[in-house]
C-alpha cells in the first residue's frame, strides 16, 4: 500500500522547538501562547511573519530575530534564540527510536524523505546530526524551496521528486498538528508525533504491517 515515508526533522529527530519555547515563556512568567504567537506567528499558515520569511530563505537570520526580539520587547518579553533552544539540548526522550524506524521503512522498501520547516544559516549544523545520505532518498528543505509548510506545494514537491504519484500511498509524520492535517488534506496518512516519539514509531509500524 505504501511507497514512501516522509518525516518532519524538528521535534521528530529533536525535542520539539515549541515545547522549547513554552520553557523559556514560562521561565519569564510569560503566557506559553503567546510567546509562540510572537516568535513563530500562526505556524498553521504561511504568512510574512518574519520567522516564515526566515523559513522561506528571504530573510537572514540577523534581520529576521532583530524583528521578532522588538516585538517581544513590545509584547514585555526577552527574546534571545541561544536562551530559548538551549531548552532543546536537555532532552532525556530515547530519539533513537525514530532512527530504527526509518531504517525498518527503509528495509521493506520504501522511500524515505525530510520535508522541514528549516532557516539557512543552521543547514549544516542539523545535517550534520544525522546520518542524511544512510537514512533519506531527498531532503525538501523549505528555505531552498521558497515554501514552507503547510502549503502544500512543498508535500508535491517532496512526492513527485520521490515519484509517489498518489499521495495516498505515501505517510507524513510531523510534530505540529497543522502540518499533519495539511498533509492529510492532500490525502496522504499523517501521524502526529509526541514528546515522546516512540507511540508515534509504533502507529507507524503498525500502520505498515
Amino acid at each position: 500500500m505504501f511507497e514512501a515515508a516522509l518525516w518532519d526533522y524538528g521535534g521528530v529527530f529533536t525535542p520539539s522547538p515549541f515545547g522549547a519555547a513554552h520553557a523559556y515563556a514560562r521561565s519569564q512568567g510569560v503566557d506559553p501562547d503567546a510567546m509562540v504567537r510572537i516568535v513563530f506567528g500562526a505556524y498553521d499558515a504561511d504568512t510574512d511573519h518574519a520567522w516564515h520569511q526566515l523559513e522561506r530563505g528571504e530573510l537572514t537570520f540577523v534581520d529576521a530575530l532583530t524583528q521578532i526580539s522588538a516585538d517581544a520587547h513590545a509584547a514585555g518579553f526577552r527574546f534571545d534564540t541561544g536562551e530559548m533552544f538551549s531548552g532543546m539540548v536537555a532532552d532525556d526522550v530515547d530519539r533513537t527510536v525514530v532512527i530504527d524506524a526509518v531504517r525498518v521503512v527503509r528495509a521493506r522498501g520504501l522511500r524515505t524523505a525530510i520535508v522541514t520547516n528549516n532557516i539557512r544559516e543552521y543547514g549544516d549544523t542539523w545535517r550534520a546530526r544525522i546520518a542524511i545520505d544512510e537514512l533519506f532518498d531527498l531532503v525538501v528543505d523549505s528555505c531552498e524551496e521558497g515554501v514552507r509548510k503547510p502549503d502544500p506545494v512543498i508535500f508535491h514537491t517532496a512526492l513527485e521528486r520521490l515519484g509517489v504519484s498518489d499521495p495516498a500511498r505515501a505517510v507524513f509524520l510531523d510534530d505540529f498538528a497543522g502540518n499533519v492535517a495539511a498533509a492529510r488534506a492532500l490525502g496522504m496518512h499523517g501521524i502526529l508525533v509526541g514528546p515522546d516519539p516512540a507511540p508515534a514509531v509504533a502507529e507507524l509500524l503498525a500502520l505498515l504491517d
